[in-house]
């Protein structure tokens, strides 16, 4: 049987926006993303981070830079009791052309496949206006979270349909109301 999962951008999301994040000890996670993922897995749903990562494209770090922040990252959740179902890193430029870039549907519709994931009944929570058309893309709920970039997109995102919150907790509360969980 297929399970619902919440999606989740990475950066200005769950963890504080530092431009292009090549180094692990730069990693900061928002005081509301740790206690959101626990409570959403308690829950029942599929966690899973669907992130663009540029910045090895560019030239700015190397995968394997990038390969260190995402172990640090995932380090950091499961001492915390939080196991990510799947990571998904898109590392090529925005000009690339590639499927798997936001808001192309190219990672969830992979994570979908890998994890038996339904995407009608998931949710895709993000900074940006790219996070919210991918959630349409895939039809998933989307929500905009006022960390990171939010603000600036919230106009955009709106337009899309997308549901505004605070930060990640205030997101896992809305899911958690509108799904019937804790």
């Amino acid at each position: 049987m297929k399970r619902p999962a919440v999606f989740f951008d990475r950066d200005g999301t769950l963890i504080d926006e530092r431009g292009y994040l090549g180094d692990p000890s730069r990693l900061r996670f928002y005081p509301s993303a740790v206690p959101a993922l626990r409570r959403l897995q308690k829950a029942g749903f599929l966690l899973v981070v669907v992130s663009n990562q540029s910045g090895v494209a560019r030239g700015y770090f190397s995968l394997d830079d990038m390969n260190k922040v995402n172990a640090r990252f995932l380090k950091i959740l499961r001492g915390a009791g939080v196991r990510m179902a799947g990571t998904y890193f898109c590392p090529h430029a925005p000009d690339g052309g590639c499927a798997c870039r936001k808001p192309r549907p190219g990672m969830p519709r992979r994570a979908a496949r890998e994890l038996n994931i339904d995407l009608k009944k998931s949710f895709m929570v993000g900074d940006q206006a790219r996070d919210m058309e991918l959630a349409r893309a895939i039809g998933a709920t989307g929500l905009l979270v006022m960390t990171g970039g939010g603000r600036s997109v919230r106009p955009r995102a709106a337009a899309l349909g997308a549901k505004t919150t605070s930060n990640a907790s205030t997101a896992a509360a809305w899911i958690l109301a509108r799904r019937g969980g804790q």
